[in-house]
């Protein structure tokens, strides 16, 4: 099946298969970055009181999850646009905004690393909304806004009058937890963490990056590095580093959590009023257990 152009879009759905594949291909999903947003959200879902049965995991990290999951019982499903992901832990090949699953399916939704390349980001919390059993759990981690500001510093300034994106436009922490309560999904959380990283090769923080899917898939064609800048890119990047040989780069790590709908939940405090904690939301005071 082919894709139906959409100039609207703002990511290529064909480039980001692509991508995703060789980013499974390289790292499995246990990449630097990948890694360390599962391991939060596997400790964010520990906090929960109640037993979950049935969990989707979409992300390039679906192997690790899906192990940590199945040890606490759970029935789990994985997903994702890499076909090398779907085909080697038995899942389904789909886009984060075109989820193929009845509404109901799940109580527990798990997306690392994804969210943020998907065109229709409204629409995909909506979907998983749907396919949450009422009083379900998603838990998300996404690459946030304001993350490899020196590497993009360094990539404008060699290219000079040329300048392209070669990394994607990220979403921000009050943009997502608005997009979650317009999605229709209750008591919604979203916090960051921000990393401070040194880097002694440009090589090895280029490749971070490609093993979390992070490479360009813009729609409107790829405007790849040439030799000339990348060698001005490399000769910025030692310029920059500190007295040891480091380049400082800084990432910043979304977490969203939100439940879908149900009558019994708490009712949110006034927005803007700080009422409700993570820990509160993630505890879930007042939940039910799991239909079926």
């Amino acid at each position: 099946m082919t894709d139906t152009v959409n100039h609207s879009e703002i990511f290529d759905r064909k480039r980001r298969r692509i991508v995703r594949d060789r980013a499974y291909a390289r790292a499995k999903g246990d990449d630097f970055f990948s890694r360390i947003m599962a391991e939060e959200i596997l400790e964010r879902l520990d906090v929960v009181k109640r037993d979950f049965r049935r969990a989707l995991v979409i992300g390039l990290p679906a192997r690790q999850l899906e192990d940590e999951l199945r040890a606490r019982g759970m029935t789990v499903l994985s997903a994702d646009s890499s076909s090398l992901l779907a085909r080697a832990q038995g899942g389904v090949i789909c886009d984060d905004d075109r989820l193929p699953f009845a509404d109901h399916s799940f109580d527990l939704i798990i997306n690392i690393g994804s969210l943020d390349t998907v065109n229709d980001l409204p629409g995909a919390l909506v979907l998983s909304r749907r396919i949450l059993v009422p009083d379900g759990l998603m838990l998300a981690a996404l690459v946030c806004a304001e993350s490899f500001t020196s590497l993009k510093s360094i990539l404008m300034a060699a290219e000079e009058d040329r300048v392209s994106s070669h990394i994607h436009p990220q979403i921000d922490v009050r943009t997502a937890g608005d997009l979650m309560a317009r999605a229709g999904l209750t008591m919604p959380v979203a916090d960051s963490d921000q990393l401070r990283l040194n880097y002694s090769e440009l090589g090895r923080l280029i490749s971070d990056i490609r093993d979390v899917g992070g490479s360009n898939i813009l729609s409107g064609g790829l405007s790849s590095i040439g030799r000339k800048v990348y060698k001005k890119v490399l000769s910025l990047f030692r310029a920059q580093a500190a007295a040891d040989g480091k380049f400082a780069e800084s990432v910043t790590l979304l977490y969203l959590c939100a439940w879908a709908p149900h009558p019994d939940q708490p009712k949110p405090a006034r927005r803007g009023s700080g009422q409700v904690s993570l820990s509160t939301t993630l505890a879930g005071k007042g939940k039910r257990q799991p239909d079926g």
